[in-house]
């Protein structure tokens, strides 16, 4: 399979991937042909890159971080979660009484399945619709957390706080009008302030839980702390962030940068990850950077990129010791035509070659 931009897709074309909607069920699933209609609708509903097959890719699959089933189980979790406290609870009645218990089996699943793989670089590869975004966001913020908490050598009850708190950062977005998250223009101040309170809110929510700890409450209150404190909501600057916050805060900002949003494209991996280094010690403390960065797959297997030559390939292979220049297979030459055989280049070996673009 490879991954490609939507649009280069063409009818005819096969989905070597599933597409989510936001409560985690398969809008169109694996194999699905493709035709004007699907692309069109696809489109609208913000989907920018699809995965398809590929005869001459087949064999190229992306190793995903965690399993399928893993992630729907967190996704239908948060949006289980979300869509209870979107409506006040009825007097004298708690919401979601188990949010704590649910939420420690849901990170479990995710730290099994980060336990058993054979290297720690993150490849994100889920396709959803726009409307999916905060829940599927959420789930990859725990993930990305959860690589650095096993990096950062933390013990169990860190890793547990460490996730639930990652996995419900953003719960107090259920408190922020659906009219001013739908919103495409830019923000007033006055909708700003209403947008900042998102991080007391949903700090008030989970401190109310006697099994959340009150640390993994902390990154919902501070994962918009910045370093130099120029964040909110109380400008706290290094190490008066918690350190589980500055964690939420970096796979946050790394993720959001990487999924499109109704207001601008995404962010390939490589300029999410120069955007981070460009905010070292600015927003975010540089040595918690760089640490981030080395688990990121900057170029994912099936990822399908231009080269300086104007040859086109697919990745491969990754290295961790050149994570900047991947192992591709060649499937247009310069002039447009197709090798007589597939092919593939070290381009650590290939100092003359550059890569262009994604595609």
């Amino acid at each position: 399979m490879r991954k490609v931009h939507i649009e280069l897709v063409k009818p005819g074309d096969k989905l070597a991937k599933p597409i989510f909607q936001d409560n985690g069920s398969i809008l169109l699933g694996e194999g699905v042909e493709l035709n004007d209609r699907f692309i069109t609708r696809l489109k609208a509903l913000g989907i920018d890159v699809l995965f398809i097959e590929d005869g001459k890719t087949e064999d190229l699959e992306p190793e995903e971080t965690i399993r399928e089933e893993t992630r729907k189980n967190a996704v239908d979790a948060v949006y289980s979660a979300m869509n209870s406290f979107k409506e006040l609870s009825p007097k004298g009645r708690a919401i979601a009484p188990d949010m704590g218990r649910t939420f420690r089996s849901v990170f479990g699943q995710i730290m099994t399945d980060l336990s058993t793989r054979q290297d720690v670089l993150v490849n994100l590869t889920n396709i959803h619709t726009t409307d999916a975004y905060i829940f599927q966001h959420s789930v990859n913020v725990a993930v990305l957390a959860g690589i650095m908490g096993i990096a950062k050598g933390y013990n169990r009850i860190q890793l547990e706080e460490l996730g639930i708190g990652a996995l419900l950062f953003d719960i107090g977005m259920t408190r922020v009008p659906q009219s001013l998250l739908a919103k495409d223009g830019a923000l007033s101040k006055e909708e700003k302030l209403v947008l900042e309170k998102h991080t007391k809110d949903g700090f008030d929510i989970l401190r109310k839980y006697h099994d959340i700890s009150v640390v993994s409450a902390h990154c919902a209150l501070q994962h918009h702390e910045r370093y130099n404190g120029s964040g909110y909501p109380r400008g706290l600057k290094a190490d008066e962030i918690h350190m589980y916050a500055q964690i939420v805060g970096i796979a946050d900002a790394y993720d959001a940068l990487t999924s499109p949003r109704p207001y601008r494209k995404r962010y390939t991996p490589t300029e999410a990850i120069e955007f981070l280094f460009a905010s070292g010690n600015t927003y975010f403390d540089f040595e918690l950077v760089k640490l981030f960065c080395r688990h990121i797959s900057i170029y994912p297997v099936s990822t399908t990129l231009l080269l300086s030559s104007g040859q086109v390939g697919v990745v491969s292979a990754n290295s961790e010791l050149a994570l900047h220049r991947p192992r591709v297979r060649i499937i247009r030459e310069a002039d447009g035509k197709e090798p007589a055989s597939p092919y593939e280049l070290e381009l650590k070996d290939e100092l003359h070659l550059m890569i262009v673009k994604e595609l």
